[in-house]
């Protein structure tokens, strides 16, 4: 097999729009953020070393997401993809992007998203969970009806949308007060993205445009391992009125990486859910270490077909590389 393709690596032009450095010790912090600011040094012999072709840039978060005023949040969002495409078309061989997006302004966030794929020639999009807009305290998710424009341009478009976490704001972790332990990617993250996946299915974002295709983080932020129990109890409840049961949504609608998450039982789980061609091979780098995923996917025990799925082909066929 050729080598792999990580899907969910992270760039920044600057440090205003990163939180990360709140789950980082100062002193490691500091290489962190060279890591993060990096792109043609260190990186790249990284990426030799550990066997990856190509990076699929985006980046990180909160970012554009947590830039409440919307026309602020199109011009940086504009200036990182512009820096971004400028980047990539220094190596095209070695990395392409996901788009970032003013999500605070549907209309904004839509052209943007045409500019970046019909101009720049990015592979898809990607938004830092809900949006704030106008004031620190006031999101949107984004099953609501102001982005049905959207989904129906990212469907036509044919890319998909990589739905990436964040905390819950400060005024809404009651539940993490004295436990702040398990904010980030210990546990917050894949409790608001997944809540947010789930708002998109049970909102009808896949029955009014079938074709798009939504990528989720970290085996898929606990999704796979609770489908048929959620589908079952969904069933019976008259709110919900689907045209497919939310296991099939997931199925036909969602696909997963392995960022963050080099757990074999829980691969295991996820092809069983999903299949192998729904699953695909991420680093999470800078924030993981690339030894740590990369070594834990080369030594995994499954077939060849599977391995070239999840290390290339899934992401070739989906990004259209």
């Amino acid at each position: 097999m050729k080598g792999k393709i990580g899907l969910e690596e992270h760039f920044a032009i600057d440090d205003t729009l990163n939180d990360s450095k709140g789950f980082f010790p100062d002193e490691i912090w500091v290489e962190v953020r060279e890591r993060i600011l990096d792109l043609h040094g260190r990186r790249l012999r990284l990426m030799d070393e550990f066997g990856m072709e190509m990076m699929i840039l985006s980046l990180n978060a909160p970012a554009i997401q947590g830039v409440p005023d919307a026309k602020k949040a199109n011009e940086i969002a504009r200036k990182a993809n512009d820096y971004l495409a400028e980047q990539v078309q220094k190596r095209p061989d070695r990395f392409q992007a996901l788009a970032a997006l003013p999500l605070q302004d549907p209309e904004m966030a839509t052209k943007e998203l045409q500019r970046c794929v019909k101009d720049l020639g990015m592979v898809g999009a990607l938004a830092n969970g809900f949006s704030q807009i106008g004031d620190p305290n006031t999101i949107a998710y984004l099953d609501e009806k102001q982005y049905w424009p959207f989904w129906q341009v990212c469907d036509q478009l044919d890319v998909p949308f990589y739905l990436h976490p964040r905390n819950p704001l400060p005024t809404q972790r009651r539940i993490y007060e004295g436990r702040e332990e398990l904010l980030g990617p210990t546990w917050a993250f894949a409790v608001e993205t997944g809540t947010h996946a789930l708002r998109l299915i049970t909102g009808g974002v896949f029955d009014r445009h079938p074709g798009v295709q939504v990528i989720l983080g970290h085996l898929g932020e606990q999704l796979p391992f609770a489908m048929a129990r959620l589908t079952q109890r969904m069933a019976h409840n008259p709110r919900v009125s689907l045209a497919r049961p939310p296991r099939e949504i997931f199925r036909e609608n969602f696909h997963i990486t392995t960022s963050g998450n080099a757990h074999t039982p829980s691969l295991l789980g996820a092809l069983m859910e999903l299949g192998a061609e729904r699953v695909m091979f991420a680093a999470d780098y800078p924030f993981e270490e690339m030894a740590d995923t990369t070594d834990w996917f080369d030594a995994l025990d499954i077939s060849t077909a599977d391995r070239r799925k999840i290390g290339r082909a899934n992401a070739g066929r989906l990004l259209g590389l």
